[in-house]
């Protein structure tokens, strides 16, 4: 008689869809995950075009600079008028998929728009200064990845739990 305890394979869409069955703490997560990417993101574009590598390079209009920041501002009023309709707040299963894309959007707006949140009070572009860096950086990373595991904490125990036991079964 086997007395080990039956390991039960993860799935991860199902253990999804179990701990993100409240449609405002699913909005939360993936509204993190959301602003956790875009941060990412502006980060990996912007070195890349300061480094000149990639197909990135600076926008402008009319000779002008154009920031980043402006989509993210764009991407949040385009959003809070979806949302003012009642527009991607579904809770209804049929309504979910509009409610999901509007909260990870709206994530990446927001870190799209603080990632040059020196700009909102100086008016000056000392986005490549060090304390406008650094603080930035920290800013991002550490607000999405909390805000992450606060409203997935679930998830992530469970994924943790799968991945200690992949873990275990590798060295049997």
């Amino acid at each position: 008689m086997n007395s080990e305890p039956e390991h039960h394979p993860f799935h991860l869409v199902k253990s999804y869809r179990r701990h993100m069955a409240n449609p405002r703490r699913e909005r939360a997560f993936l509204h993190a995950a959301g602003f956790t990417l875009g941060s990412v993101g502006c980060r990996v574009t912007t070195h890349a075009i300061r480094a000149g590598r990639g197909p990135f390079k600076n926008m402008s209009v009319g000779g002008r600079h154009l920031h980043h920041c402006t989509f993210g501002i764009i991407g949040q009023i385009g959003i809070g008028y979806l949302w003012t309709y009642q527009l991607g707040l579904g809770t209804e299963h049929e309504h979910r998929a509009a409610s999901r894309a509007t909260a990870f959007a709206s994530g990446i707006a927001t870190a799209v728009t603080l990632d040059e949140f020196a700009l909102w009070f100086d008016l000056a572009d000392d986005y490549w200064t060090p304390a406008g860096r650094r603080s930035v950086d920290a800013m991002f990373l550490f607000g999405g990845v909390s805000v992450m595991m606060l409203s997935g904490r679930g998830l992530l125990h469970e994924c943790g739990r799968a991945g200690r036991a992949a873990l275990r079964d590798l060295r049997l």
